[in-house]
């Protein structure tokens, strides 16, 4: 396999064989380390300040887009199908860092959005507009809107209808322990339908009641055969993780003209088999790794997607600062593990998000009492922790509010938004 003369990494265009790919994602989806750098990517709806019901015609969403395109950001601003707005830090050197430079970014988008009169809301689902309108038109959501929407209407609502906040941590040390990348591996996967439950935010789905407290968790879980599935989390990860990557189908195969070809259940592995419709390479497997969305992604480090975007303007600094605390201080990591421990059964049953602990999760939230039970014992750790990790009291009163208010109670946030769209 041709390399780059300066760093050994395979070039982008290189052909692949079955092994050789296999080896790539080995490389490239868990480099470990001594964990260091912690990041997020919060995404957002955006609504009319007046009155979030009234729809935001396209031409005026498109406008708001290019005024917040010009901002000076730290963050890397993107824009979903529907117009959500996702904001992705860049790696930081601590949860404060982390947290203080998405905090000023998004001071200054809010203050470019407010005189449009548009502002940002925080909810997994938008609760009153379903559908939206696709507003991105790229190659990419077009291939994709054709391959989700195969399988029912929970992919298109998932690309224009909801947000999320995801937080992103190093893959660990190879060795054994904590900071081992095998128990976050494992860690992640255990604590997923926990953080689903304590942090459920999405209730109301077009102006209706779900009967879900995630129905964002619900999306995901119906999105489609494997793409959103995760691979078995107690086998070794690399190997695991390289299975799952090569026998998922391809989403598109993408051309230089024209629109994207998306064919019907064709499986990474068997493109390499086949050369066809065209011999796939080293880039066309990095892509094909972005089109897949389980609960934990990774991509050299860890992506943990299962969280809904939370309300109020700070809302979304609780989840980032309980999981960050949660995997980088080692005796908080060593608690979550001993308290997802009872889980670990009834998520045996099948795969992630889809056994019946992560719907539980998803439905119930924390009246499940042992995800109640859980919850509480994280965030009894997670608060212990932040000021071992260098959280200021803020941030540490901020987790602590949520614990008494929603935690201890058996509660989420979706509790208060039945009332507030109701």
């Amino acid at each position: 396999m041709p390399t780059s003369p300066t760093s050994g990494i395979p070039r982008s265009d290189s052909s692949l064989t079955e092994a050789e790919a296999e080896d790539l994602l080995r490389c490239i989806c868990f480099k470990t380390g001594p964990p260091r750098t912690v990041g997020a990517e919060l995404e957002w709806l955006v609504h009319d300040l007046r009155d979030p019901r009234l729809p935001v015609p396209p031409p005026r969403l498109a406008a708001a887009i290019d005024t917040v395109r010009a901002l000076p950001l730290v963050s890397a601003l993107t824009f979903e199908p529907g117009g959500q707005l996702e904001l992705s830090s860049p790696p930081a050197a601590s949860l404060m860092e982390c947290l203080d430079s998405l905090a000023a970014d998004l001071t200054a988008v809010r203050g470019a959005l407010t005189p449009l009169g548009l502002g940002l809301n925080g909810y997994g689902v938008d609760p009153w507009h379903a559908p939206r309108a696709r507003v991105l038109h790229e190659p990419r959501y077009d291939a994709m809107e054709i391959a989700l929407g195969r399988t029912g209407p929970s992919g298109r609502a998932m690309m224009c209808e909801s947000a999320s906040v995801q937080v992103c941590l190093d893959a660990g040390v190879e060795g054994p322990g904590p900071l081992g990348y095998r128990r976050r591996w494992e860690l992640a996967h255990r604590l997923g339908p926990v953080l689903v439950a304590a942090f459920a935010n999405s209730p109301v789905h077009g102006g209706r009641r779900t009967g879900w407290r995630s129905t964002r968790q619900l999306l995901w879980a119906d999105l489609d055969p494997a793409r959103a599935l995760a691979p078995p989390a107690d086998g070794e990860p690399r190997a695991e993780w390289a299975a799952h990557v090569l026998d998922t189908p391809v989403l598109c195969v993408r051309t230089p003209e024209g629109p994207w070809v998306v064919p019907e259940g064709l499986t990474f592995r068997e493109w390499l088999r086949t050369g066809e419709p065209r011999p796939p390479v080293v880039d066309d497997l990095r892509y094909h790794v972005t089109t897949l969305f389980p609960p934990v992604r990774p991509r050299g480090h860890l992506e943990l997607r299962m969280i809904d975007a939370q309300p109020g303007p700070d809302g979304w600094m609780v989840p980032i600062a309980v999981t960050t605390a949660l995997f980088e201080d080692p005796r908080a990591a060593e608690a979550a593990h001993r308290a997802t421990l009872p889980l670990a059964a009834r998520a045996a049953s099948g795969p992630a998000p889809r056994n019946p602990l992560w719907l539980s999760a998803a439905r119930n939230g924390l009246t499940d009492p042992a995800l109640h039970a859980a919850a509480l014992a994280v965030f009894d750790a997670a608060v212990e922790a932040l000021p071992r990790i260098g959280a200021s009291a803020d941030v540490v009163g901020a987790v602590g509010a949520f614990r008494e208010r929603y935690v201890v109670p058996g509660g989420c946030p979706a509790d208060g938004l039945q009332e507030v769209v109701s």
